[in-house]
């Protein structure tokens, strides 16, 4: 017997559709149509077809910012991924006043990145507090050139990345946390297994659909980084902490080319699609 077919399942549906059809699939098409001309905003644009791609594969500013996204997720997506799960074993606990110290953690996650990024700037300056921890300790006599030298800036933004982050994904980790079962650990208590072991064969395995999450959030959130870059260093010095986001900005908003910044904005997003698939069949076949 067939079932009766109905609209109003689709009905519900049409709302979230339209606004994705409308700030997502819209956008995107257009982006990519936009790749094969030389829009400019302002002259009349002309189909290019894949004249922008191959300039790109020629261009090493380009290959330049590539290079460095890639460092950026290398170091900045293995950190959000581990170290908030202990963050969130540490705050998992029934203790007074526990949850001023989530609130503490989770701070940097509500404030504005570029109030964050102008803070750390300051940080980070030749006579700021992190020189002047470092050098009244004796850890070094000179100031540290931490956002000025090309071996140091990069790694010095990364770090506010990963500050900024360990909140949010502490919070994601104690809700997986906060889901699995407690007798599980009485049971393992009882067969006198150390807490350390729970931790690596009872809590580890049942946070791998949080650890999935997360990995895949913080890839896009390390490959798109691009607030940081722009307070504190401007993409520089010497084009070292340049990403690919902001070799788009530059491309599209300093120099007009926006049918050269969209071809770089697909190259983007079939890395961070490509990444994100990758994240989701390894964790998946894990589990």
């Amino acid at each position: 017997m067939h079932k009766k077919f109905t609209a109003i399942p689709y009905l519900f549906l049409l709302p979230a559709c339209a606004i994705i059809g409308a700030f997502v699939l819209y956008p995107m098409l257009h982006a990519i149509g936009a790749s094969l001309t030389d829009y400019n905003m302002i002259t009349e644009s002309h189909f290019v077809g894949l004249a922008n791609y191959e300039k790109l594969a020629r261009d090493p500013f380009f290959w330049n910012s590539l290079q460095n996204t890639l460092i950026y997720l290398a170091v900045v997506v293995p950190f959000l991924v581990i170290a908030p799960i202990f963050l969130a074993l540490l705050v998992n606990k029934s203790l007074a006043g526990i949850k001023v110290f989530r609130a503490i953690f989770y701070l940097p996650v509500i404030t504005s990145l570029v109030v964050t990024g102008l803070i750390w700037k300051w940080v980070y300056e030749e006579h700021g507090i992190l020189n002047y921890f470092l050098i009244s300790s004796g850890i070094t006599d000179d100031p540290v050139a931490f956002l000025t030298d090309p071996t140091h800036a990069l790694f010095s933004v990364m770090a506010v990345t990963i500050w900024t982050g360990l909140g949010y994904y502490m919070v994601i980790y104690l809700a997986g946390l906060q889901s699995i079962p407690r007798h599980l650990y009485e049971a393992a208590e009882v067969e006198g297994i150390s807490k350390w072991q729970q931790t690596l064969h009872i809590t580890i395995p049942l946070l791998k659909p949080s650890i999935a999450v997360v990995a895949v959030m913080s890839s896009i959130a390390a490959m798109k980084v691009f607030e940081e870059v722009y307070v504190m260093t401007q993409g520089g010095p010497l084009d070292a902490t340049k990403t690919l986001v902001y070799f788009i900005y530059q491309s599209a908003f300093e120099e007009f080319d926006m049918g050269y910044a969209a071809a770089a904005g697909v190259v983007l997003f079939l890395l961070t699609l490509g990444l994100s698939l990758v994240n989701l069949l390894v964790l998946r076949k894990e589990r």
